[in-house]
């Protein structure tokens, strides 16, 4: 697994993905637990439909 996310992307769904599980403590509400997808996307630095799009915001993806 090759990672497909370059630093911008990452940090931005790292944010995303903290807001989201914010919103979902703050408000008592299981849709913000969404938030880990990008969340965890971001940890990894893979992202499985960039993948199936074959689109890289890596800039030093192969």
């Amino acid at each position: 697994m090759k990672k497909n996310m370059g630093q911008k992307d990452r940090t931005v769904r790292a944010f995303i993905g903290v807001i989201m599980l914010v919103y979902a403590i703050v408000f008592h509400n299981l849709v913000g637990i969404v938030g880990l997808i990008p969340l965890a996307t971001a940890i990894i630095g893979y992202c499985p439909l960039y993948e199936v799009l074959g689109v890289t915001s890596n800039k030093y993806a192969e």
